[in-house]
């Protein structure tokens, strides 16, 4: 027997319909069958068309493909060193916190303009302890974060990372050598550093040291201390070729360090 593609419910008898109902009423049957269309489409084999199509919605919502993960944000720190009632050395008449902010402006700046997302840990002359400069930076997931610092003592510029030695990431890690762990990108980012800086004619020194907010910091950090460019000085506040008074040694530097950063990025940070 095969079923029909329609049925007409009109050209059967209304018990026949439902009689199989317990407790039907007949005459109120047949009051509603009247009020209900005469023509009720039956495919063949519904069941199993039924069936596949849940199957095929089931694939279409699950089965789609997740959107990928975005990748991780690019964020440098600057932490320009010193503040407040620290005003570090006297760079001629000139505090230190005050080049300090002025180089992180600067820089911050430069960063943003080639997309790069920058945290500072001050953007003001506040007073700053190291522990919570360090946590600014370790809830930013930087990527790379550099501490300004400014002398006198010495020519071009210095480099840092921390003295600590090379650790095994842990769950846990401690405060004060939470950079242990990171030694090794540190180091890696003070490669690029002294590159772009070398490649713009600047002097670099290398030096590994105790820092006490670099030490406490999961991320690459790099100390990075600006001397003067040439070992010519004029009077406080002068600005003398290579001085760091000099705007055009300050933008010397600013660029090299922002195309070193920028390059860091572009080798994914070496993560």
């Amino acid at each position: 027997m095969r079923w029909s593609s329609r049925l007409n419910l009109n050209a059967l008898r209304v018990p026949q319909v439902l009689g199989l109902m317990p407790g039907t009423d007949p005459v109120r049957v047949h009051e509603v069958s009247v009020l209900r269309p005469a023509i009720f489409p039956i495919r063949a084999g519904w069941p199993i068309i039924v069936l596949v199509a849940l199957l095929a919605f089931s694939l279409n919502v699950f089965g789609q493909a997740q959107p990928a993960a975005s990748a991780p944000r690019f964020v440098v720190v600057l932490n320009p060193a010193h503040g407040g009632d620290d005003a570090g050395a006297d760079l001629d008449g000139q505090p230190e916190k005050a080049f300090n902010l002025a180089m992180s402006i600067r820089l911050r700046s430069l960063l943003a303009a080639r997309g790069i997302d920058v945290i500072t840990t001050r953007e003001s002359d506040v007073t700053l302890d190291s522990v919570h400069r360090a946590e600014i930076a370790n809830h930013a997931r930087a990527r790379a974060c550099l501490t300004i610092h400014a002398s006198e003592t010495g020519r071009g510029v210095h480099l840092y990372t921390s003295s600590l030695a090379p650790a095994r990431p842990v769950l846990f890690e401690p405060w004060k050598t939470a950079q242990a762990a990171w030694i090794v990108h540190s180091v890696a980012l003070e490669g690029t550093l002294n590159s772009a800086l070398q490649h713009a004619g600047i002097a670099v020194t290398l030096g590994r040291t105790a820092l006490p907010v670099t030490d406490s910091m999961t991320c690459p950090a790099v100390s990075v201390e600006i001397a003067p460019g040439a070992q010519s000085r004029g009077a406080s506040g002068q600005s003398v070729p290579g001085s760091l008074a000099d705007p055009d040694y300050q933008t010397q530097v600013a660029d090299a360090l922002t195309a070193a950063l920028v390059e860091w990025r572009a080798e994914g940070s070496r993560l």
